[in-house]
């Protein structure tokens, strides 16, 4: 493969606005936009609620999103970060809109603004209950429009290339013949998504078993905060589907109800907000009330909303709920925590700089500081446009200045052993037992129950199992997937 100016790893927003942003610009740089799977099948397409974002200035101010996401993230948040992201938003919001994002309006033809846990005024743009969809599609027509954005679909990133705490591109594997390649640029821009998949029960796609966090870490990049990692309250409780279908909490922004096996509405036992509580505190309660529930059961109940208007605003939620046997309007609905969101990640300034040359991440891989431990509903879209943005200006004004690479080709397997051939089957048993290690420890903690036995094993695990591909006889990504997650959960605790 030739070497290209920007590498991007990652075809959801954070690595498609950025492309974009960047081509606009400088339409002499060649970008080659890489995804493990199918170009749309990114974290973000599964993104219902929204984007926060202030744009009605009469009813809502930065001061108040500020200070929303401050309480959400627990003291933990960077205050320039926050105030940075939040305050450069509008202008975000109206190039989405031109791009082609068909955000909802009202009957005014303004903004139709959501309500969603932990805000204190409606501010969250959505395109019914399909946002991140349309917000990929918009972004990949636009995308393709450009002549110097080229798209590589199936290439499954295995390692960064670093020497002397600079960055030369990519290791990756052919997935044809699983021969490891290389692919190198003077920048290479990490948008991999999250690592959802270590958690038995997720709402993340199968593809989230973060692998640019895995690779930096390895590489020594900066990582930070990545104990912090939430847990959506309300994904349907149906079988054993992984992922789960998350139900947004624009559904309980719309009136919706938590209720338990007795239709009691318990959040208000726990914050005098309820169903409107930060996503932390509502699974924290829903958690401890499965202590008291012997059937580990709790219900989002609908019945008494209008029925026209939420088919308008959750057609894929009614939908998906009608075909898995639940009629929204006749009984409650079953849900469940499960892991959504890394708050942690790559270590980034607002630029998108990480602590290695020549490497930028971005997204749900990257920890700006916004978040904090508690990643405040609908903020993660704004953050990836915004940090996509300023990225492309402070690389669009140094690129030029950037000498090609000159990397030894290393040949064969490098760091890669030739020991026995790990079977599919065990990859599998041993990824499984790590996810339901993951989820137990965590979901343990967010009740607030004793981990230490939790942790003893996953540590133990992770002794045990962590270099399986340096002594495996052949790789696949399955194998180098699970080598992420085991990473992942290693930095997790």
């Amino acid at each position: 493969m030739k070497p290209v100016d920007i590498l991007i790893l990652g075809s959801g927003i954070a690595g498609l606005s950025f492309a974009i942003q960047l081509a606009e610009r400088r339409p002499g740089v060649s970008i080659r936009v890489c995804s493990k799977a199918d170009t749309l099948e990114t974290n973000t397409r599964y993104a219902q609620g929204g984007i926060a974002a202030v744009t009605d200035f009469t009813a809502d101010s930065f001061e108040q999103h500020i200070r929303d996401t401050f309480t959400a993230g627990r003291g933990h948040c960077n205050k320039n970060a926050v105030r940075a992201i939040i305050e450069a938003a509008p202008e975000r919001i109206a190039e989405l809109a031109q791009w082609g994002v068909p955000f909802d309006r009202n009957t005014k033809g303004k903004w139709d603004l959501g309500l969603e846990g932990g805000h204190s005024r409606p501010r969250i743009l959505h395109c019914r209950d399909r946002t991140g969809f349309d917000i990929v599609q918009a972004l990949l027509r636009r995308a393709g429009s450009y002549k110097n954005i080229t798209f590589y679909p199936g290439l499954f990133a295995v390692d960064l290339l670093v020497r002397n705490n600079q960055c030369y591109g990519i290791r990756y594997m052919d997935t044809g013949n699983g021969e490891i390649k290389s692919s190198y640029a003077k920048i290479t821009f990490l948008a991999t998504g999250g690592s959802g998949q270590v958690f038995r029960i997720t709402t993340n796609p199968k593809i989230a078993t973060g692998d640019g966090v895995a690779m930096a870490a390895r590489a020594g990049v900066e990582i930070g905060n990545m104990a912090f990692y939430q847990f959506h309250p309300t994904a349907l409780a149906a079988g054993q589907s992984n992922p789960a279908f998350l139900i947004s909490e624009a559904v309980r922004g719309f009136g919706a109800y938590i209720i338990n096996a007795e239709g009691e509405r318990f959040l208000f036992r726990y914050h005098p907000r309820g169903e409107l509580a930060t996503r932390d505190i509502v699974s924290h309660a829903i958690f401890s009330e499965y202590g008291k529930n012997k059937m580990n059961r709790v219900y989002l109940d609908c019945r008494h909303l209008d029925k026209t208007k939420f088919h308008r605003h959750f057609p894929g939620i009614a939908d998906r709920c009608r075909k898995t046997g639940f009629d929204l309007f006749k009984t409650p609905v079953p849900v469940m925590p499960a892991a959504h969101y890394q708050c942690g990640g790559i270590a980034i300034s607002l630029q998108g700089k990480t602590s290695v040359k020549n490497l930028y991440a971005n997204g749900e891989c990257a920890c700006s500081g916004l978040h904090g431990a508690n990643r405040l509903a609908s903020n993660s879209l704004l953050e990836a446009v915004v940090i996509a943005h300023k990225a492309a200006v402070e690389i669009s004004s140094i690129i030029d200045y950037i000498a090609f690479p000159v990397f030894p080709e290393i040949p064969g397997n490098p760091g890669r052993g030739t020991g026995r051939k790990i079977m599919p089957d065990e990859v599998k048993r041993i990824k499984r037992q790590l996810q339901e290690l993951m989820y137990n420890y965590y979901t343990g903690k967010t009740a607030g129950s004793r981990t230490e036995k939790e942790v003893v094993k996953i540590r133990e695990l992770v002794s045990r199992k962590g270099d399986l591909p340096k002594r495996a006889g052949s790789l696949s990504r399955e194998l180098c997937e699970l080598e992420n997650m085991i990473t992942i959960a290693r930095l997790m605790l």
